[in-house]
């Protein structure tokens, strides 16, 4: 039974899943309804050895998670998820994931490190900007952004798991310049959201990066880090 927590569209069972031999039973978790039904209208393929793949939809709040909940799991999933979470959120997921007492992946999760080349003078203040963001309060508290990897890893490891991280980049280049677009749009806007002076000065920056992304000149690496959790 694996349990993918705040699985969006199911992507990550469609990935890994193929690359696990045996059947497998996919719990797929989420609080929104719609992307919960695209997850169960593109399913996973075979396992690696031919066996069959099922899913589950699962409608429920992953910060609300009790320890008791992922008893049934042999693998828990999570994706690009940790750095939109609270503090406390943060330890009531691990503690639920602690209570399968099983291996958890946790991928694809910020670390606020963002390289562009060429270089431009106005990308550290629209890369602390977006940090700010990431770490804005909200009704729920404050979000840890790009500090959730180390607290994640040290909550795990005080309750007696081994954890290992691994650097786990997106680079976005000449062939994905479509991405690397939407990727500095979505960049730029959260950046200008957080600091509003930002929006008179980044109008020709902006301009300029979409520019050379179309003309396959613009590299992006956008730092993340995947975290397996042995108990």
């Amino acid at each position: 039974m694996i349990h993918d927590l705040g699985c969006g569209s199911g992507a990550m069972g469609r990935w890994l899943a193929p690359l696990l031999p045996g059947p497998q039973h996919w719990v797929e978790h989420d609080r929104d309804a719609d992307l919960l039904a695209a997850a169960a209208a593109n399913l996973p393929g075979p396992a690696a050895n031919g066996a069959a793949v099922t899913v589950e939809a699962k409608h429920s709040d992953i910060t609300r998670l009790q320890p008791g909940d992922l008893t049934d799991a042999t693998l828990i999933t999570v994706s690009a998820l940790l750095d939109l979470l609270t503090e406390e959120e943060l330890s009531r997921l691990v503690d639920a994931c602690a209570g399968g007492g099983c291996p958890v992946l946790l991928t694809l999760s910020v670390v606020g490190r963002v390289r562009l080349s060429p270089p431009d003078p106005m990308d550290g203040r629209v890369a602390a900007a977006f940090d700010t963001h990431q770490r804005r309060s909200t009704e729920r508290g404050r979000l840890l952004g790009p500090d959730a990897v180390a607290l994640a890893a040290d909550e795990f490891a005080r309750l007696g798991a081994t954890v290992r991280v691994w650097p786990s980049p997106w680079r976005l280049g000449a062939l994905q310049s479509e991405l690397a677009s939407e990727w500095l749009i979505g960049w730029v806007a959260a950046a200008c959201e957080q600091q509003l002076e930002l929006a008179g000065e980044t109008g020709v920056y902006t301009r300029r990066r979409l520019a050379q992304a179309r003309a396959g000149q613009l590299e992006v690496t956008v730092e993340h880090a995947d975290l397996l959790i042995l108990p």
